[in-house]
């Protein structure tokens, strides 16, 4: 804090010319300086230098001095408005000394002495006061010791000393101030070092966190370096098992081609012999054709020669070829595919001049024919009509014998002989075929099978899916009833192989057709057709079948024939039950429902079997049993007294699958039969059954009057079309 002091002068008129000189003083321009502590000045550093006064205080003294002095003071202010120039320069002079001199001043001299200035001064004051008097005295340097002054009041020198007391109690402050300034700057300087010691603890807190980081980040850098220095190995050692994977499976790929190289030698072995096999069948069966070649087998005078003759030549020459083949196989060789294909080839072609030489032969007498075409029409017209004629006796006969003398209760004489017939030749060909049905050695044992399974499982996949697979079938059947090997169950067949190997089969597969029908056909209507179209073309190839059908359908249907079997005396009840269809065990006599669902299945496929014919047939000759047993069955049927259940039931099943045929085949006499049936032989039916036993009576006369009232009978459902044989 700075101090300044001004002199009351007694005119006023100097007063301000005072303040402004010493306000041009050095003293005049002291600044404050908050940092003199920081750089290690005193505050008081100004106000202990000696004062001295400027040129220009020369002249306020000079005109002071002429004056007269009545008193003088000083008067100290802190005011900071107070001009600094004069308030300094006196105190400071004083304060300068160190304390007030003791030398006595006169009051003749002038109120303040001073040394007489240097020539240097005085020069320099002189110039400067003409110059410029109103220039500034700190622009003259001040002398460098000046003499202190001299105050010679009393006043004056008690107003110095409280000016000394006021600049002490001041200097106090100013410690004070200063002490009050470093305690705070103390407190400053301890918040600013607990602030840093904070701050560097948190520093300290960062680095460690830092270094922490640094350590996780280098322990997962490390783990992670682990990590994948163990995927690494595990990927290794993945890679080893896939190559020990891909060579343990090379290995086994060379294994298995080595078994799929010994498993091809085999199999080609096993062709090779099969080739063989096939090479002499093939052989076998051409030798047997080319016989029919030869002019010695012809029974037929009017072949022509010529044609024989190159027929003979070109057989030898198709032997000569396979003999051929067959030589090359006789140094151990297997055939090749190429040589079975000129062998078959060679086979195909025999069998094309058969065909041509028998081609030929029914040309030859197609001319016979056409000559006996014109009679056996007339033959067969007048047959017709006698048959017409028959029937219409039949049916007057019947309806006489029903007005006057009533039912029979037995089938006539004529119809039980051919029924007594057809069961001994059944029994005949049962016993002539013992030894190979009841082999005692395993070889006719193991042949017993192969012939059953190859009769048998043909005929059980009979089905109305196509067509062709029903040709397939028949084929197949076909070539085992005329000799020739089949394949079954992987190995080949022949009835040739067994003296009574065709008789056998002709059994198996009649026995088996009746099997289908009261068991396929019972569960399924429509399985009659495709069954009975096989089997009427079977019946035309070979009759003895056709024969052992019958007579396994009359056995276990005599319904079919028609025949009421009686009971004779000491018969049991079980073996007549057994007599009449229905089945017997131990555990009893099978229930009536499941009787009639049987006898229905056989009655159907009989049926069906009176109106088909094979569509791939001859057709040159009569069918085997036609629609004339139909009306025979249906005409002996009402000619016997109906059985309660039985009757109305087979009645129903054989009108519904064969009354469209009849009806196209004797139409106005059909349609009598019909109505008398339904007048006169159906009250007979609905007299003897009962109560519970009406569903079958309530269906045969359902279907009576709805024909009867459309003069139509539908075709049967399951009827195989002409779309059907080309799927």
């Amino acid at each position: 804090m700075s101090r300044f002091g001004f002199v009351v002068m007694p005119s006023e008129n100097l007063r301000w010319e005072t303040l402004q000189a010493l306000q041009s003083s050095p003293k005049g321009r002291i600044t404050f300086d908050a940092r003199w502590s920081e750089r290690g000045e005193d505050i008081l550093s100004g106000c202990k230098e000696a004062l001295s006064l400027s040129p220009r205080s020369g002249v306020v003294l000079e005109r002071l001095g002429s004056l007269p002095l009545h008193r003088s003071g000083f008067r100290g202010s802190s005011s900071g408005g107070s001009s600094p120039g004069l308030s300094e320069e006196l105190p400071a002079s004083i304060f300068s000394s160190g304390s007030i001199p003791d030398s006595s001043i006169s009051t003749k001299h002038s109120p303040l002495s001073a040394a007489p200035p240097s020539s240097n001064e005085q020069g320099v004051s002189d110039e400067a006061k003409d110059e410029n008097p109103d220039s500034d005295v700190c622009e003259v340097s001040s002398p460098p010791s000046p003499p202190p002054i001299s105050l010679l009041s009393p006043k004056a020198m008690e107003t110095a000393g409280r000016i000394i007391r006021f600049e002490e109690e001041h200097r106090e402050k100013a410690k004070l101030a200063v002490r009050l300034r470093q305690e705070i700057q103390e407190k400053l300087v301890a918040a600013v070092a607990s602030a840093e010691s904070e701050q560097l603890k948190r520093f300290e807190e960062l680095m460690e966190l830092k270094q922490r980081q640094e350590y996780q980040s280098m322990r997962d850098m490390m783990d992670r370096e682990t990590k994948e220095s163990m995927g690494r190995q595990e990927k290794l050692k993945e890679e080893q098992r896939h190559r020990m994977k891909i060579l343990n499976l090379r290995l086994r790929e060379a294994e298995q081609q080595r078994l799929r190289e010994a498993e091809h030698e085999r199999q080609r072995q096993a062709e090779g012999k099969e080739r063989l096999r096939t090479l002499n069948t093939i052989q076998e069966e051409i030798l047997q054709l080319n016989q029919l070649l030869e002019p010695s087998s012809q029974t037929k005078s009017d072949f022509p020669a010529a044609s024989l003759s190159s027929y003979s030549t070109r057989g030898n020459q198709l032997c000569s070829q396979v003999s051929e083949v067959v030589r090359k196989t006789a140094e151990g060789e297997f055939p090749s595919v190429e040589d079975m294909t000129v062998a078959e080839r060679a086979l195909h072609e025999m069998r094309a001049l058969i065909r041509l030489m028998q081609e030929e032969a029914a040309e030859a007498q197609e001319k016979k024919r056409k000559e006996q075409e014109e009679e056996e029409e007339h033959r067969k017209q007048a047959e017709l009509q006698a048959q017409q004629e028959a029937q219409k006796k039949a049916a007057q006969s019947a309806k006489e014998k029903a007005q006057k003398k009533g039912l029979q209760n037995s089938a006539e004489d004529v119809t039980r002989k051919w029924f007594k017939e057809l069961q001994e030749s059944a029994a005949q060909c049962a016993e002539a075929i013992e030894q190979l049905n009841s082999p005692k050695d395993a070889q006719t044992k193991k042949l017993k099978l192969e012939l059953q399974k190859a009769a048998t499982i043909p005929i059980s996949q009979i089905s109305s899916n196509s067509g062709s697979q029903l040709r397939e079938i028949f084929d197949k059947v076909d070539k085992l009833l005329s000799g020739r090997a089949v394949v079954s169950g992987g190995r080949s067949v022949s009835t040739s192989q067994h003296p009574q190997g065709l008789d056998f089969v002709c059994y198996k597969l009649a026995e088996k057709f009746v099997k289908q029908g009261e068991e396929e056909v019972a569960s399924h209507h429509e399985a009659a057709f495709p069954i009975a179209v096989v089997a009427s073309g079977i019946w035309e190839l070979q009759p003895r079948v056709g024969e052992l059908f019958l007579a396994h359908l009359h056995k276990k249907c005599p319904y079919a024939v028609p025949h009421y079997p009686p009971m004779k005396d000491g018969t049991a009840v079980e073996e007549y039950q057994r007599i009449l269809g229905y089945r017997v065990d131990d555990a009893g006599v099978e229930g009536q429902d499941s009787f009639l669902k049987r006898m229905s299945g056989m009655i159907r496929l009989y049926a069906a079997i009176i109106q088909l014919r094979w569509p791939y047939g001859s057709k040159q000759g009569s069918v085997p049993h036609g629609l004339n047993h139909g009306w025979r069955w249906l005409a002996q049927m009402l000619n016997m007294e109906p059985l309660a259940d039985i009757t109305a039931t087979l009645l129903f099943d054989f009108l519904e699958v064969c009354g469209n045929a009849l009806m196209k085949q004797y139409q106005i006499q059909f349609w009598k039969l019909i109505l008398l049936l339904k007048d006169e032989y159906f009250p007979r039916i609905e007299a003897v059954t009962s109560s519970g036993q009406m569903g079958s009576v309530i269906r045969l006369k359902q279907f009576l009057q709805t024909s009867l009232q459309s003069r139509q009978i539908s075709p049967p459902k399951g009827q195989l079309g002409s779309a059907f044989w080309r799927s």
